[in-house]
């Protein structure tokens, strides 16, 4: 498949994604933003624009500088850099969900990591989901805070914004976007009954070694 087909392929995917995020309750409205890798840079979903309404030729293509790769009368997400950042230090990831789930949000409003309270949280690579420090969207300074926290991760909340995730392909990205809004909606509702205790590191390492054997993760 030449590099057009595969672009307008992936094109495609970004619209079906960006409108099953808001279908499945995982975003609102016209926040959030998705991206996947392309050679050159990467393609994202525009700025302000709603889901339902945007279609494959409105979905933006950028290098990791910002500059536009295809002209378009649509400007990108106001969080490209972070989309940019995020690629450019994990070459292995193909895809980037940022969405304002409302669980992980909550966490993130109080500058919560969710803990080893539950071995599901290996499934990010960690034995817990980081919330990095609050920085204002659209900055740079909340790029390097949300790739920090993101080292040897799949996911992370952002302190009072909202929760990203990295996959292989979008797919994976959702995928794993869902399992940190449950991990969220489970933390806090156990909270409600005070601290719940956390898994100690020895028993976190023997789910990762599970999850290895299973091929839980990036897959």
């Amino acid at each position: 498949m030449n590099n057009d087909l595969i672009e307008q392929r992936l094109r495609e995917e970004l619209v079906a994604a960006s409108r099953k995020i808001n279908s499945i309750g995982l975003n609102q409205g016209t926040s959030g933003n998705l991206s996947c890798r392309i050679n050159g840079g990467l393609l994202i979903t525009p700025s302000s624009m709603p889901y339902e309404e945007m279609q494959s030729d409105d979905v933006v293509a950028i290098d990791l500088s910002g500059n536009l790769l295809v002209k378009t009368q649509r400007q990108p997400s106001s969080e490209w850099q972070l989309h940019a950042e995020i690629l450019r230090s994990r070459p292995e990831i193909r895809a980037i969900l940022h969405c304002h789930s409302i669980h992980a949000t909550a966490l993130a409003c109080h500058e919560r990591s969710i803990t080893s309270f539950h071995y599901m949280t290996a499934i990010a690579g960690g034995n817990d989901i980081r919330c990095a420090p609050y920085a204002t969207f659209g900055t740079k300074q909340l790029s390097e805070l949300a790739v920090a926290a993101l080292d040897k991760r799949l996911a992370c909340l952002l302190a009072h914004h909202g929760q990203i995730t990295l996959g292989l392909n979008l797919k994976a990205a959702i995928q794993m976007a869902v399992e940190v809004e449950t991990l969220a909606h489970i933390y806090l509702q156990a909270c409600q009954l005070g601290t719940p205790p956390q898994l100690s590191n020895s028993e976190m390492n023997e789910v990762h070694h599970q999850f290895k054997k299973m091929s839980y993760g990036i897959d």
